[in-house]
């Protein structure tokens, strides 16, 4: 599905749906990793995640859309448009869109981390670390010893 599909889409939701036309842009953001849509405040724009479309296909971004355009009519009308909202909640179950789209597995997943692994020289603590430390600064919480890196980049 291209960006000018998008659009058409959601255009013709707006209308099905809303009975109120969605005059702004709709496209696809690559760069939408946790979330399935967005509707930016600014400019009334919504940004979709392509993945989500390339994975769950073409109902689970009828839903996405659905959901993103109850935050754009309500915004536009001056109504409550946030997830906590009573008017949001009731347009939501009113069109039939989804409170949550389906999670993307790559999110899930933990992301390997270099780790920094100190000790003490003294008491022989050991400190694991995702960023790299001044050992010149930090001193041991347990006796108060210089630290010492012992392991450096090690993948978790």
């Amino acid at each position: 599905m291209t960006d000018l599909e998008l659009q058409l889409c959601v255009e013709e939701l707006s209308l099905k749906y809303f009975d109120r036309p969605f005059v702004h842009k709709a496209y696809f953001n690559s760069r939408l990793r946790t979330t399935g849509g967005r509707y930016l405040l600014s400019s009334h724009n919504i940004e979709f995640n392509k993945k989500s479309y390339e994975i769950f296909g073409q109902e689970e971004l009828r839903g996405i859309i659905l959901h993103e355009l109850c935050h754009y009519h309500l915004h536009l009308q001056g109504k409550g448009y946030k997830h906590r909202d009573a008017d949001f909640r009731s347009l939501l179950k009113k069109v039939g869109a989804p409170r949550f789209c389906s999670s993307i597995e790559e999110n899930n997943k933990r992301k390997s981390t270099v780790l920094y692994i100190y000790e003490c020289e003294k008491c022989k603590q050991l400190y694991n670390r995702k960023r790299r430390i001044d050992i010149d600064k930090y001193k041991c919480g347990k006796c108060y010893g210089n630290l010492l890196l012992k392991e450096k980049g090690r993948k978790v």
